[in-house]
């Protein structure tokens, strides 16, 4: 098949985007939650699973990191063309150094603090402000600063060329196989100088062995967006999206993990590059055919899910110390901390938007 025949574009909104922000947003909280009581200890409290159900919380948070982010950033830039479009470039900046550098700010210096209090602990006599700068880190808040830097790349981009024409152009197989591959050898020589768990310090950046991804994908929403890609995916897509994503599991994760040095490197390049891709392409064309549209419930939950992102890790910090007590299995604990987490983020959410100017904001 050289061309997936698109599906007539209907020029509205996509409700189904919407949609997958708030899942995706629902996935981020269950990520910090399987990696609060997982063995990877990467988070503002932990407690490191003492059992064998670990593994799999450590298995949820590696299949989440090949995707969730790159579709985040294929997400925002999906909507970054229209938004230029509609606000001129002088007014995109403002925008985008308000709703994304206002948050940024507010959880450095207000959240932060709420959230990392706990090591302070381990540091006995150590003033506050000392361990407060010592540990600059801006959370989960990382990626709204790399979404600020590609926002200001778009917004320079387009007062020296012409934006693409906005016309439907079928996504072509070929395009995305080719795609795929170049984004795994991209990635591959990526992690020769920035390898699997290296770390930005003061930007934070938990995850810099996957910017290639998140740059590329960026650029792909925005390509999208001008080529209706979105709305044109022909349902069959979908399902060989999800199939591609299980057939690369199977065949290419098994060959990263039993196999070492550059083989091993080139296989998890390839396998995060041909799941992600195939994944996403699975996903949006589930949530356009299945829930595309969107009444008061899904409405309210889109409107507050980028305040959720922002306001969560105080409520996973807060649900830790408290269920610190409980006896139990890892997964049991990542499932109860997960069924309460989620309706308080959301709860939360809707207060801090009703205070007076939030909504100009968030």
């Amino acid at each position: 098949m050289h061309e997936m025949k698109a599906e007539p574009r209907t020029g509205t909104r996509l409700y189904a985007v919407d949609n997958l922000r708030v899942a995706l947003t629902a996935l981020v909280v269950a990520h910090h939650v399987a990696v609060t009581y997982g063995n990877i200890p990467l988070w503002f409290y932990t407690e490191p699973a003492k059992d064998g159900s670990g593994v799999l919380l450590d298995l949820l948070v590696m299949v989440n990191q090949a995707f969730f982010m790159g579709f985040f950033f294929l997400i925002s830039g999906f909507f970054t063309p229209g938004s230029h479009d509609r606000k001129g470039g002088r007014a995109f900046v403002r925008d985008r150094l308000v709703r994304l550098g206002i948050p940024l700010l507010v959880f450095l210096v207000l959240l932060r603090p709420l959230v990392n209090f706990g090591g302070l602990a381990e540091r006995p006599g150590m003033p506050y402000w000392q361990y407060y700068l010592g540990s600059w880190d801006p959370g989960p808040m990382w990626f709204a600063e790399v979404l600020i830097v590609f926002g200001l790349v778009y917004a320079l981009w387009r007062t020296r060329a012409r934006p693409l024409d906005r016309r439907s152009v079928p996504l072509r197989l070929r395009w995305v196989v080719l795609y795929v591959l170049g984004l795994a050898a991209v990635t591959f020589l990526w992690r020769i100088p920035v390898p699997t768990g290296s770390y930005v310090p003061v930007l934070g950046l938990p995850s810099p062995q996957c910017l290639p991804q998140y740059a590329s994908m960026f650029v792909l929403g925005c390509v999208a967006h001008r080529r209706g890609w979105f709305e044109s995916l022909p349902a069959r897509a979908g399902r060989l999206g999800f199939a591609a994503a299980g057939l690369s599991t199977a065949v290419l994760l098994p060959a990263a993990v039993l196999t070492g040095g550059a083989v091993s490197q080139a296989a998890m390049a390839l396998w995060e590059s041909a799941f992600a891709v195939s994944l996403i392409i699975g996903l949006l064309v589930l949530f356009r055919e299945r829930f595309g549209g969107q009444g008061p419930r899904g409405k309210w939950l889109s409107d507050h899910a980028f305040t959720v992102y922002i306001i969560h890790p105080v409520v996973l910090v807060a649900l830790g110390y408290a269920l610190r007590p409980l006896a139990a299995i890892a997964i049991v604990k990542f499932a109860v901390m997960l069924v309460v987490a989620l309706p308080l983020c959301w709860w939360l959410a809707s207060l801090v938007r009703s205070l007076p100017g939030a909504k100009r904001v968030l």
